[in-house]
């Protein structure tokens, strides 16, 4: 990896695309048989090789499969790795989506009901598809975070006959997150942002009491959620860029969440072994600049400030003032701009358009350009 490609840059994005329709379209044949696992991966490898040169074509230089092999930003380690998860649902209030509009979805809800093992790579051959069509930038590789299941799932979820313990539950996920980056690792992957959707959210009273009628206390859940990103991280290669990506619910739109970094931020940036952060900012929901004046001086902040949510264009002006509140916090020499999360964190999308999505990553790196000119990589 040159000194100039080093991840993160001015202008990030996180991760998926929305889905052409013709792959959507094969996907719906497979279900009703009507498509095999060979048509399916062919429609895959011809959407990824598209998305792929759309990144290009715009400018981006951390370059992701638009997530298109997955139904779900989870699916890439969770139940496509470990058969010992099960998915289920639930509408308990606590944990339910929002949109603008009051509309309330489920939650999904990992089931532990055995052993979780790693079986081999799950994104080696994924990854190795993107770095042959990618001609410029670097691959990055979107992970679920390791918090996922047990924010989703509770103890009462998690099978007390395969793990009486949960320190054996955490072992096991650490060491199959150990040996899947060090997979990626082995075939050149040099960059990977861990999508970790449980810690932005524990300020929000709604997911507290909800943590609280299980038996967990948000607090303790903050230390040990830390605690086992930063033992996948001593156990990853030094060379590799791990970024983490901190999210309050992206559902075709809706959110989970409502809160902002205020009450986790001591601990998320000075204690999370990681050099930089992709923050949600598009929205009052995440909150005020002023938890970024906790972050230490050798790390860096992807600030989010484009929705994905909605098809509205933000304007320079309005990025510029909210560089300039951001700037009263942290050094914006130690800053990139990217949206605040993916296009299709499900396979359906977001209630955006192609043109949309288009416009907001162009609207990114155009930003970007002016603000800091030349200077593509943060830490370059």
């Amino acid at each position: 990896m040159s000194a100039s490609l080093t991840p993160p840059f001015r202008a990030e994005h996180i991760g998926s695309f929305l889905r052409p329709p013709e792959l959507l379209a094969i996907r719906a044949d497979k279900k009703a048989q009507k498509a095999s696992d060979e048509e399916v991966r062919r429609a895959e490898d011809e959407a990824i090789k598209q998305v792929i040169e759309l990144q290009l074509d715009l400018g981006l230089l951390s370059i992701t499969d638009g997530e298109f092999r997955r139904h779900a930003y989870s699916d890439s380690f969770t139940v496509d790795v470990f058969s010992g998860v099960k998915i289920g649902a639930t509408s308990d209030q606590n944990w339910i989506y929002s949109d603008t509009q009051g509309l309330k979805t489920s939650a999904r809800v990992p089931i532990v009901i055995d052993k979780l093992e790693w079986l081999g790579p799950t994104n080696v051959e994924n990854y190795k598809f993107v770095a042959k069509h990618c001609r410029r930038g670097i691959p990055k590789v979107t992970l679920p975070g390791p918090c996922y299941i047990h924010f989703r799932s509770g103890r009462n979820n998690i099978s007390e006959e395969v793990y009486p313990n949960l320190d054996l539950f955490w072992n096991d996920l650490v060491d199959a997150y150990i040996q899947e980056i060090k997979a990626l690792y082995d075939v050149g992957c040099r960059y990977i942002q861990l999508d970790e959707t449980s810690i932005a959210k524990l300020g929000d009273p709604k997911i507290r009491e909800g943590l609280s009628k299980r038996g967990d206390e948000w607090e303790d859940l903050l230390k040990v959620y830390i605690d086992v990103i930063n033992e996948i991280v001593r156990g990853s290669p030094k060379e590799l860029a791990i970024g983490v990506h901190l999210c309050r619910g992206n559902k075709g739109g809706s959110w989970q969440a409502s809160t902002g970094y205020d009450d986790v931020a001591v601990k998320l940036f000075r204690e999370l072994n990681v050099q930089f952060y992709f923050l949600e900012y598009d929205s009052p929901r995440a909150g005020s600049f002023e938890p970024l004046r906790e972050v230490p001086e050798n790390k860096s902040i992807i600030l989010g400030l484009v929705s994905t949510k909605s098809s509205n264009l933000e304007t320079f002006d309005h990025l510029r003032q909210r560089i300039e509140l951001a700037g009263k916090y942290i050094d914006i020499e130690k800053v990139g701009v990217s949206p605040q999360c993916g296009f299709a964190s499900l396979d359906t999308g977001n209630p955006i358009s192609y043109a949309d999505q288009v416009s907001k990553i162009k609207l990114v790196i155009d930003f970007t350009q002016e603000i800091w000119g030349n200077s593509i990589s943060i830490n370059a």
